[in-house]
């Protein structure tokens, strides 16, 4: 018998850049951290990642989390 249930999925922060604006797979960021500069959002196997454009280096999207506010450290690049 348990008193407490454990939640299968973590509280995670939402998916948006510094303004609050939605992010998705596919949309171009301006990164404000790791010197990634312009990045794409990438889904590698259901894990989201800011990919630079300019070096192909990969950041997990969860270290790029401001704590203060829970959204990420980018701002979305309008098409």
């Amino acid at each position: 018998m348990s008193f407490f249930k454990r939640s299968k999925k973590p509280n995670l922060p939402p998916l948006t850049d510094l303004e609050d604006n939605p992010l998705k797979v596919g949309d171009t960021v301006e990164s404000l951290r790791y010197d990634l500069g312009k990045s794409v959002i990438v889904d590698d196997d259901g894990e989201y990642y800011y990919e630079s454009l300019s070096s192909g280096e990969r950041v997990h999207w969860l270290k790029m989390v401001d704590a203060s506010t829970e959204r990420q450290k980018v701002k979305k690049i309008s098409d």
